[in-house]
């Protein structure tokens, strides 16, 4: 890059605050090396190889901006189109709109690796909507809810009768209140005693080939993103209707070759793996599935011009960023937006979270702007009074 070392240009810098990095910090050139794959010719950095066998079935979308420069209020945005946690997340207004289509397994489920997330539940909140809609947390090993087996003692008659006269008390309780927590509370029960049977044989990969195993990256016993997207992928088959998988461990404000190959070794093959396998089950034209954090990193270095790679690293950056869609109705093998040569500001086609959120609802069949629920005598949606559907990246 013929700008390496340098500072940006004040007239593209324009002001702009940083979270840990003064604005004229030098630029760093891109630290892995890009080629072209697919009949698309997407282009794709080495660290991500298997990624670039599936490039001509992703849409990339390279111009994707937020408001918020901070971890925990940028994905809640991106999670629940507010910065503020109590809103509903998407895949709570996705069950509210849909429905379920799993008799023993909930609606939205959310799957954790690495670090978890820095805006934690607020991600899979169901905020202002009847808990129902929350997201529920699995594990990746072992049962994947505490205590959804039954303690020494507790067979499956007298667990009945126990849920029978709990419920009949709820019910009550109901009818004296008219609270529709307690309704959601009676739903709870009874799915916890359905999963019992279904949880189990969810978290068995005995049926699953060696072939598959080893297309994952999945080592017995090792939970790990690999594990969660073959979760994920047993899930949908099983009528789950939304899938949210979190890994955390992209800021990399330093260290910055070692410690993406490291991320990248863990989410890339799996990720393809994923993507593969829905097609090949037939899943992935409703199915659809986005990849993508809840911001960029700065062109410019934090911690060095970049000539001593292990102190190098790179800013929050909310200006610019890519995320990639496929299945679900979505155009693949596109790339759509772009930004200028240093990859600051976007210079065709901005695609903010908002836009991003309008589009994923559209694909799955429902209105971002008919989408809503009634709190405190206003009317709420995901996308609030923003949002349009970007027709481009639709099939």
């Amino acid at each position: 890059m013929k700008h390496a070392g340098e500072p940006v240009p004040p007239e593209i810098i324009r002001n702009q605050r940083y979270a840990f990095i003064r604005p004229d910090a030098a630029i760093l050139p891109p630290q892995f090396k890009f080629q072209r794959h697919g009949q698309s010719g997407a282009e794709l950095a080495d660290a991500l190889p298997h990624l670039a066998t599936i490039a001509d079935e992703i849409a990339f979308v390279k111009s994707v901006h937020t408001d918020q420069f901070n971890h925990a209020p940028a994905q809640i945005l991106l999670s629940t189109g507010s910065p503020q946690p109590g809103r509903p997340s998407l895949g709570a207004w996705v069950t509210y709109g849909l429905g379920c289509e799993a008799d023993s397994l909930p609606a939205f489920v959310v799957l954790s690796s690495f670090k978890g997330t820095s805006g934690g539940a607020a991600n899979w909140s169901s905020g202002f909507l009847p808990s129902v809609y929350q997201g529920v947390p699995f594990r990746s090993q072992g049962d994947p809810i505490l205590n959804v087996s039954n303690p020494r003692g507790v067979d499956a008659r007298l667990q009945r009768e126990s849920l029978d006269l709990v419920e009949s008390l709820n019910r009550e309780q109901f009818i004296a209140l008219n609270d529709p927590e307690i309704m959601t509370r009676i739903s709870a029960y009874e799915m916890a005693y359905r999963m019992q049977t279904s949880a189990p044989e969810l978290m068995d990969f005995t049926d699953e080939s060696p072939e598959t195993l080893a297309a994952y990256g999945i080592e017995s016993g090792k939970p790990s993103f690999a594990t969660n997207c073959l979760l994920a992928r047993r899930l949908v088959e099983r009528g789950v209707r939304f899938v949210s998988l979190l890994h955390e461990g992209w800021d990399h404000h330093t260290d910055l070759v070692s410690r993406i190959g490291e991320q990248a070794n863990l989410t890339d093959r799996p990720t393809a793996a994923l993507v593969r396998d829905l097609k090949e089950r037939g899943l992935l034209n409703e199915t659809l599935v986005i990849w993508g954090g809840e911001f960029c990193r700065t062109p410019m270095v934090q911690g060095g011009l970049g000539l001593n790679k292990s102190a190098s690293g790179r800013d929050h950056h909310p200006q610019a960023f890519t995320v990639w869609m496929a299945g679900g109705g979505i155009r693949p093998g596109i790339s759509f937006g772009r930004t200028d040569e240093i990859g600051f500001r976007i210079a065709e086609d901005p695609v903010h979270v908002h836009d991003l959120q309008a589009t994923m609802l559209h694909l799955l069949g429902l209105d971002h702007e008919q989408l809503t629920y009634t709190f405190q005598g206003r009317r709420f949606r995901l996308t609030d009074v923003h949002g349009r559907v970007i027709t481009p990246l639709l099939s």
